[in-house]
């Protein structure tokens, strides 16, 4: 099982691009897009979330996406689990009544929503992005539920950039990431 979990990882790890300077100088961007596209990787990604889902959250009801990464791994997560899934999107985006924060960004502001409704208080909830980096839009995210009187069981993401801290700004809440930089 080790060996294939191993293996798994790495062919993630090989299906992650970098490009720096993108999408301005200075920055060393992470990109997905080759894990999407390889059926193996993809399969391999939703594995490795399903085995940790399975190991260490007993109880999940719903599965969080953040936008827009995070509905690409979402839905396939929350269908191999049974459970619902649920965007969290920027302002403006979702029809009828909504709930948002308002959060900083390295470069402004931005608010994150989600439809009143989507999720009930009590409910135990996974949130899943592709990327943590300053950890900003999942706090936010993790703050909505908390409106909602969810219960955050914890973070997942594909990549973690450790040199930023984003852990930091989510605690209490576990993260756990696939790879991390």
């Amino acid at each position: 099982m080790a060996a294939d979990t191993e293996s798994k990882l790495q062919l993630v790890h090989t299906h992650i691009r970098t490009f720096p300077d993108f999408p301005k100088k200075g920055i060393l961007f992470r990109d997905i897009c080759p894990i999407l596209k390889d059926p193996a990787a993809l399969t391999a990604v939703i594995d490795l979330f399903e085995e940790h889902v399975r190991k260490n959250h007993k109880q999940v009801d719903l599965i969080v996406g953040l936008d827009a990464r995070g509905f690409l791994f979402g839905p396939l997560l929350a269908q191999r689990l049974g459970v619902g899934f649920v965007l969290v999107r920027k302002k403006g985006k979702l029809p009828g009544t909504t709930v948002s924060v308002a959060y900083d960004l390295e470069y402004g502001k931005a608010e994150a929503e989600i439809q009143e409704d989507a999720v009930a208080p009590g409910q135990k909830v996974l949130l899943i992005d592709d990327l943590l980096a300053t950890g900003g839009t999942l706090h936010a995210a993790c703050q909505l539920m908390k409106k909602q009187q969810a219960e955050v069981l914890g973070c997942m993401v594909v990549i973690e950039l450790k040199e930023l801290n984003g852990t930091d700004k989510l605690k209490p809440h576990s993260v756990f990431s696939l790879i991390q930089y």
